[in-house]
């Protein structure tokens, strides 16, 4: 048989598109001819295939050798195909049997002594093959990603002579059944943080409703320190919420988390570019608002950043996803995140106070990189004062206030609550679905009508009022928020105190 069709998988995003490895054997002068759209490092493959194929002492056909990538419309890159053209090489000059070839599919480098190595994007790839059935055959490197598709038989090998030994059945690879262990590593915790109750009262409602959030005050109150601690209260991730983070991690380069099922944190520094937040690159890759996806983006020194940085957050906040075009391809990333930022009220920090040495157009330029919009955009304004000295000063006291654990619980009896009414958080409610779980009697759209008018809401600013006040609601286990919970809310509104000098 000179003709073999071999099954593998693409990087196309956070997908894995079926790619077929049709290699044919004909008459003429011994040639390699790859076709199919395969970028540089795929055409390479064809050197490290020959190597490898004569290194394990197989014999490679002194033929005209085509191999196809199908479809070609589909990019190819990188040196995953390597494995899947020497076995369709093996195949199709009858050096391994064929009969069963269809039930694999074949994703792996291959070195030139013939060893299999690990590459990137394995996750996605067999998620898509347990939806086809199939068994998948990788680099051992590989397995523990893999393997966390429970559906799906991994097949780890370390050498083409296995993959050869496997298909001809003298010697069989064994299935992966490694398990993930959790890591010890625990998360600092929210009482350690002296004071500060209402800035943790804030973080546990922003932790309740999935609500983005915005701390403030001078410097070294703590801000940095909170805002660190938000995973620490956050429910654990669901199975299929971990598998999705999971692929884009695995996308991304970035491999296998230690803790695949807590949500994420990224704390990009403020001299970041607008592509290290929202992903891009010759072949698109996600960015920082991606792998803090279903956790927490954390954007210290908020007004540091670059005001056209910022200003790509806008659409991913209320879209929950990212579209990246590039000439060669277009990628869309989920970017469902939390959002938690911490700034100065001006330049030096000392706002009101004696030491402050900024003068009102430093102020105003300072406060300016943050847009109109993307403070609306953050539904908890959380002013952090300095703390008192008798508790900075109380060395002996044991850590006050309630463990992480205490407040996770309720955290999760409260989204459970929203999942069960409107399968989803209240951060994510659309406004038809906000006004069902909030309906206004006449006091309460009295009291709307004024905090409208004192605080100036945009409709975007009135709807997030409802969900913080639906979550307040849902942390008192009460059916329909009440004038307290639409009160509370409201005093989170207010966002960056008016110019002061002193």
């Amino acid at each position: 048989m000179s003709l073999a069709v071999i099954q593998s998988r693409a990087k196309s995003g956070i997908d894995a598109p079926l790619v077929s490895v049709e290699v044919h054997l004909s008459n003429g002068l011994p040639a390699f001819h790859l076709v199919g759209l395969p970028e540089t490092s795929v055409k390479e493959s064809k050197d490290r295939v020959r190597s490898a194929i004569i290194n394990s002492h197989f014999e490679f056909p002194a033929r005209r050798i085509t191999v196809n990538l199908a479809p070609a419309d589909i990019p190819k890159e990188g040196s995953r195909f390597d494995l899947a053209i020497a076995i369709g090489i093996l195949a199709a000059s009858e050096q391994i049997p064929t009969n069963c070839l269809n039930e694999y599919e074949f994703i792996g480098e291959l070195a030139l002594t013939g060893d299999i190595r690990s590459v990137e994007a394995i996750l996605p790839s067999a998620q898509q093959t347990a939806k086809k059935q199939n068994k998948l055959i990788i680099a051992t490197a590989n397995a523990p990603e893999a393997g966390l598709v429970e559906s799906l038989e991994v097949l780890p090998a370390n050498h083409l002579l296995e993959v050869s030994a496997h298909l001809h059945d003298r010697q069989l690879l064994e299935p992966w059944v490694g398990q993930i262990v959790k890591s010890d590593q625990t998360n600092p915790e929210l009482r350690d943080i002296i004071g500060q109750h209402h800035a943790k009262r804030a973080m546990e409602l922003a932790a309740t409703g999935g609500h983005n959030l915005l701390f403030y005050g001078p410097p070294g109150t703590g801000k940095t320190m909170l805002a660190s601690r938000l995973p620490g209260i956050l429910p654990p991730l669901s199975n299929q919420e971990a598998l999705e983070v999971a692929s884009i991690h695995s996308v991304a380069g970035k491999g296998l988390r230690k803790n695949i099922w807590e949500r994420p944190f990224r704390a990009p520094h403020h001299t970041a570019s607008a592509a290290a937040l929202v992903g891009g690159g010759a072949s698109p890759r996600p960015g920082e608002i991606s792998l803090a996806h279903k956790g927490v983006l954390f954007l210290d020194e908020l007004p540091e950043f670059s005001r056209n940085v910022l200003e790509v957050l806008r659409e991913p906040l209320e879209s929950g996803k990212i579209m990246i075009s590039r000439v060669s391809a277009q990628t869309q990333y989920p970017a469902n995140f939390q959002l938690s930022a911490a700034m100065n009220p001006c330049p030096c920090g000392y706002l009101g106070d004696k030491r402050c040495v900024c003068s009102l157009d430093q102020i105003s330029r300072y406060r300016n990189k943050i847009s109109g919009p993307l403070i609306d955009r953050i539904d908890l304004h959380v002013q952090v004062s300095a703390v008192d000295n008798h508790d900075l000063l109380d060395q002996s006291a044991a850590p006050k206030g309630e463990s992480n654990d205490q407040i996770q619980q309720r955290v999760c009896a409260a989204r459970d609550l929203q999942l069960k009414r409107q399968g989803k958080i209240n951060n994510q409610l659309t406004s038809k679905e906000i006004r069902q779980v909030c309906p206004l009697d006449e006091q309460l759209k009295d009291l709307m009508n004024k905090a409208i008018e004192r605080f100036g809401l945009s409709a975007r600013g009135f709807y997030r009022v409802l969900k913080v006040a639906r979550s307040l609601a849902d942390l008192d286990a009460s059916k329909y928020p009440k004038s307290r919970h639409y009160q509370e809310a409201l005093s989170y509104r207010p966002t960056i105190p008016e110019n002061q000098h002193s």
